[in-house]
């Protein structure tokens, strides 16, 4: 509609009310003046025909008028013919000539008017359109009056004028429907700036905070906007900053008193408290170092050059954590595609995204059962487990920062899943929450494919060092 949000809509709605009103006035327009035109022409014809006839005119010998018509006029004015006709009255409206054949005037209440005049009356059967016009003779005024039957008129002007809408006015609507398109191409053409900066606004993401929309050749009335979106984004990156280095210096800053409690603690007699002590500054360190990485995340920008094989990463994990299964009485499994994988993405930082959903499955799945990771050739990694599953009301809170289900639970800080959650939307990839067959979670992490690549471009690397898992 025309009071849509879009203005390339508006623009559009607006111009095609506007050019559809104009298909129709115009040949209403053209219409009105060509009968105008039609009428002048008939006028010009009336006004020749009276002084042609005013030219065999004559002052008699008796101070009267002759009136001497050739045969061949006067046949075309006779009453027989019917098509013309003439009268020729003077000045107190006596007929003087006339070629009716009861010898009257052809407009009996013509009030001689010291102007042309025109008038339109019955005669016979017919209409008869004619024209009253003043003429000098010598010394003497006369006014003549022509007249033609209008079934004779000239036909080709009645044809056009009558046959218009049907033969010329449709012409009009292709006419504006060509203009309508152009229109549409030069708003285009015009709003592109507009549409250009709108599809780059759109791909600007929470980590892109440094980015900035181009002012280069943009419109006058769009460039204060541009500018302002600018500003608004520099006062959002300083506080965001600020923001990040306030958590990364707290956190920094707790780490000294943290040891130093920690060192402390070891130093107690009491076995049970020091041990509950000993948890207790384990945790708050494990959520230290957490708050560290979500500050470093924030910052955190997959190079585009950078590709990561997701087939070794998950090797990794699943080495790196088999030991912790199987003291816990579980087992790992990995399952799926045993070629490399290959996306854009940082190796080291999907390690840890992928260790944390690991650790988190080995946390819920009870005793005696496997932890499966699963890779996908459409690059594609999911970790199932055999717990209690995630209740379909709660998976959209699972990724926010410290929710816990379980708020009495010492092992889980709530910050995991929200570092998985950014390391995932670092890489343009998505995740998401199911269940399992079977009972028990399934988290999936669809990963955008650079297409498969050669085995043997892998081979005979080194693997990466990884850093340690931060376990939510």
């Amino acid at each position: 509609m025309w009071w849509s949000p879009s203005i390339l809509t508006r623009l559009m709605w607006l111009n095609g009310l506007a050019l559809c009103a104009v298909a129709l006035l115009m040949p209403l327009a053209l219409y009105s003046l060509l009968g105008s035109a039609a009428d002048d022409l008939h006028h010009r014809a009336l006004k020749e025909t009276a002084s042609e006839i005013a030219h065999y005119l004559s002052p008699g010998s008796d101070g009267g008028l002759l009136f001497d018509l050739p045969d061949e006029m006067r046949e075309l004015y006779s009453h027989s013919y019917g098509r013309y006709a003439y009268a020729i009255l003077d000045r107190s409206g006596r007929v003087l000539f006339t070629s009716e054949a009861n010898n009257a005037a052809i407009s009996p209440g013509d009030k001689l008017q010291p102007t042309p005049a025109y008038f339109q009356l019955p005669w016979d059967s017919r209409i008869l359109f004619g024209g009253s016009f003043p003429e000098q003779v010598q010394d003497q005024r006369v006014w003549i009056q022509v007249a033609e039957d209008l079934n004779h008129r000239d036909v080709v002007i009645d044809d056009i004028v009558a046959d218009f809408f049907q033969r010329v006015g449709w012409i009009t609507l292709p006419f504006m429907a060509v203009l309508l398109v152009v229109n549409a191409a030069i708003f285009l053409y015009a709003l592109k700036p507009v549409l250009n900066l709108s599809k780059i606004a759109r791909t600007i993401r929470p980590t892109q905070l440094d980015f900035r929309l181009p002012t280069d050749r943009l419109p006058r009335e769009i460039a204060p906007l541009v500018t302002a979106m600018n500003n608004a984004l520099n006062r959002l990156e300083q506080g965001f900053n600020n923001q990040r280095e306030f958590v990364a210096d707290v956190a920094h800053e707790l780490r000294t008193p943290l040891a130093i409690l920690r060192t402390r603690v070891d130093g107690l007699s009491d076995g049970e408290l020091a041990n509950q002590l000993r948890r207790d500054v384990s945790r708050v360190s494990r959520i230290v170092d957490q708050l560290l990485v979500i500050a470093e995340l924030e910052a955190f920008t997959v190079s585009p050059n950078e590709t990561a094989d997701l087939q070794r990463i998950c090797s990794e994990v699943v080495t790196s954590l088999a030991p912790l299964a199987i003291a816990k009485g579980k087992s790992i499994a990995l399952t799926g595609e045993t070629t490399p994988v290959r996306i854009r993405g940082d190796s080291d930082a999907l390690f840890q995204a992928i260790s944390n959903l690991v650790s988190n499955a080995i946390r819920h799945t009870p005793e005696g059962t496997t932890v499966e990771v699963g890779i996908d050739p459409r690059a594609i990694v999911k970790v199932v487990d055999r717990g209690p599953g995630i209740p379909k009301s709660e998976r959209e809170n699972i990724f926010r920062r410290f929710w816990r289900r379980d708020r009495r639970s010492e092992e889980s800080t709530g910050l995991g899943l929200t570092i998985v959650a950014r390391i995932v939307e670092a890489h343009a990839a998505t995740i998401s929450v199911g269940d399992a067959d079977g009972g028990g979670a399934v988290f999936s992490i669809k990963f955008p494919s650079l297409g498969d690549f050669a085995a043997d471009s892998v081979k005979g690397r080194d693997p990466p060092k990884r850093p340690t898992p931060a376990l939510s």
